[in-house]
């Protein structure tokens, strides 16, 4: 999330009552999880196993619960419960804002854009030119939709993501993270029926243009679509997925997180994807192999009976 105009570290270390280390003269211009951290932004890191990757990253401000060394120009925020302090912090720049209309007042729709009834339409959204959203749709606060947008009945758009602080030394394991990003719907796009698609944790979930997505589809936090790219009926896909340009995903696909997925890749139907894909090619399986090699194997498999009878009938 960027904030309105940059907070100075110094505002910012006595809202949270942290120790101010480094470059205590800076100004934060927003507030990210370590996925989508830019430079500029301010992250938390509570757990030894992140504290280098997080100052090490392209934020150049951290919340954190020890002293460390970092980089010229950086600067660390010292608190006891680094994760309080950046919910703090979100709430504080994005608070509940509640709805008491159906479309919202601050909701801007463009020219020749259709909204059937039944719809709700969030605070601060904006919807483009021609579009067409299909009844009992839901678009929650701050989502982006373009031109030429169609979104079928029955679909949610914004829904709160999946992302939870985890620390099993407490009564209550998973606390959510207060999320503060957004869904953008690309021009062209078609969302099916009964789709879910979160918004980002902190920065954005996004569409890609002209990209078509069939019925009872899931779309995870801060996942990132290319442009054109297919997917099918009943796929599920992970958070802070990267899809490249062109990639088809065939019915009931699973994509597990924090992964990427090449250029023009195309992914046979009740496939598994557990890493990092090249594009270009075609996948089946799960875990996903090349397509025609899996093909080949399941031909051998076919084959074991008649191979296991022989061999005893010997």
């Amino acid at each position: 999330m960027q904030f309105p105009s940059p907070v100075s570290l110094e505002w910012l270390a006595g809202f949270i009552n942290a120790r101010l280390v480094g470059n205590s003269n800076a100004s934060a211009t927003g507030i990210n999880e370590i996925h989508k951290v830019e430079k500029g932004d301010l992250v938390f890191v509570d757990h030894p196993k992140y504290y280098d990757k997080c100052i090490q990253s392209a934020a150049d401000f951290i919340i954190i619960n020890k002293d460390a060394t970092i980089p010229e120009g950086k600067a660390l925020l010292i608190v006891d419960n680094p994760f309080d302090a950046y919910c703090k912090i979100v709430q504080h720049f994005r608070p509940f804002e509640p709805a008491t209309k159906m479309i919202s007042e601050s909701a801007t729709i463009g020219e020749d854009s259709f909204i059937y009834p039944g719809c709700f339409i969030g605070n601060h959204v904006s919807i483009g030119k021609n579009c067409i959203i299909h009844p009992n749709v839901t678009i929650m606060d701050h989502c982006i939709i373009g031109d030429h947008v169609i979104i079928q009945a029955g679909t949610v758009i914004g829904s709160n993501a999946f992302y939870y602080n985890t620390k099993k030394d407490r009564a209550v394991w998973y606390k959510k993270m207060p999320d503060c990003g957004r869904v953008l719907i690309e021009d062209y796009a078609e969302i099916g029926a009964g789709c879910t698609i979160d918004r980002g944790v902190s920065h954005d979930t996004i569409i890609g243009q002209g990209t078509k997505i069939d019925n009872m589809v899931h779309i995870g936090h801060d996942t990132v679509t290319g442009k054109n790219c297919l997917i099918a009926a009943q796929v599920g896909i992970a958070g802070a997925v990267t899809l490249e340009d062109g990639v088809t995903l065939w019915g009931q696909v699973g994509v597990s997180k924090t992964l990427t997925i090449g250029a023009n890749a195309v992914i046979y139907a009740q496939s598994g994807v557990g890493k990092d894909t090249p594009g270009g090619k075609v996948y089946f399986g799960s875990p996903i192999e090349d397509a025609k090699e899996k093909m080949k194997e399941l031909v051998w498999v076919k084959r074991i009976p008649a191979l296991w009878e022989k061999v005893m009938g010997k």
